[in-house]
């Protein structure tokens, strides 16, 4: 998917999103970056920043590690019934976006932040 046909653009209530300009097909992979892996002890430091709201977890062994991804990956809005998922690839320390259904152009597209597209359990900005 070409970057040309998504951009950056303010959504009501959720600051910055990721929005299409044109249809996009189930299935289509839409963007692909490095991430930085952060130890355990790094993440104590991230999550009293503003990088806390943007950083994601990454377990390849079930250790308490998490990962910033580059790109625009941490700009995709929360949604419990998303659009796209996102996947990682632990051995080359990357993850891709990939739409889950045909997406319209004008909308926005998201992700779900609990891993799976579906997963209805609260986030940590509400229960707070």
């Amino acid at each position: 998917m070409p970057r040309s046909k998504l951009y950056i653009s303010n959504t009501q209530g959720k600051g910055r999103g990721i929005f299409t300009t044109a249809a996009i097909p189930e299935g289509t992979i839409l963007e692909t970056a490095p991430v930085i892996v952060l130890t355990a002890e790094d993440r104590k430091i991230a999550d009293q920043t503003l990088l806390h709201d943007y950083i994601f977890e990454w377990q390849p062994d079930g250790q308490p590690m998490c990962c910033m991804a580059l790109g625009w990956i941490p700009l995709y809005n929360h949604a419990y019934y998303s659009n796209c998922e996102y996947c990682m690839n632990y051995e080359e320390q990357t993850m891709f976006i990939q739409t889950i259904r045909d997406i319209a152009p004008g909308e926005e597209l998201t992700i779900n932040y609990n891993g799976d597209w579906n997963d209805q359990a609260k986030l940590w900005f509400e229960a707070e």
